[in-house]
């Protein structure tokens, strides 16, 4: 059986987006950085100054730990750029990424009612039927019960807090679940 996928988001697991606004986490180093927006313009032409991220190098430390049992992917908003500005400041290698972008520029804007995320149907298609943990801090019920209706694959959805971004026990779950396969 080939490793399955970790599904990686940014905003959220790698950067604790939400967390206090003015007081970084422990841990986490901040970085001002311009990636383009979806329209190919840069951050800082539209909002006038750089966006702050917080990133944690031990995390890039994990995942690599985590690459043992897992294909490691790119799931954000961050698309191909996450190759550039994200990786490279946590020890990641260029990663593969799930590609929301090639049938529709705004696939976020789908207008889903029905509680599930819009990354989630794009997840399940790019997926195929393969083996994939996920980790973002948008997967809610209706994520969960998409996914076990429409994937034909073991899947996990893991949720991890945009407050504190990923913790111990999430690599650990990761691992348990890698090993479980």
């Amino acid at each position: 059986m080939t490793k399955p996928f970790l599904l990686i988001d940014v905003d959220g697991p790698l950067n604790p987006h939400a967390a206090k606004p003015h007081r970084r986490p422990e841990g986490y180093s901040t970085h001002r950085l311009n990636p383009t927006d979806q329209n190919g313009e840069h951050w800082t032409n539209v909002y006038g100054k750089p966006l702050r991220v917080w990133l944690n190098e031990s995390h890039g430390v994990e995942l690599l730990k985590l690459a043992e049992h897992f294909t490691l992917t790119w799931a954000s908003m961050w698309g191909p750029e996450a190759n550039e500005w994200i990786g490279p400041l946590i020890g990641l290698p260029e990663l593969e990424y799930v590609d929301f972008w090639a049938n529709d520029p705004h696939p976020e804007k789908n207008g889903r009612t029905d509680g599930v995320f819009w990354k989630t149907p794009h997840i399940v298609t790019w997926a195929d039927g393969r083996p994939f943990a996920w980790i973002d801090d948008e997967i809610q019920t209706g994520d969960r019960e998409f996914v076990a209706a429409g994937h034909q694959g073991p899947a996990l959805l893991h949720y991890v807090s945009p407050r504190t971004g990923l913790l111990d026990e999430d690599f650990k779950a990761l691992a348990a679940w890698a090993a479980e396969l």
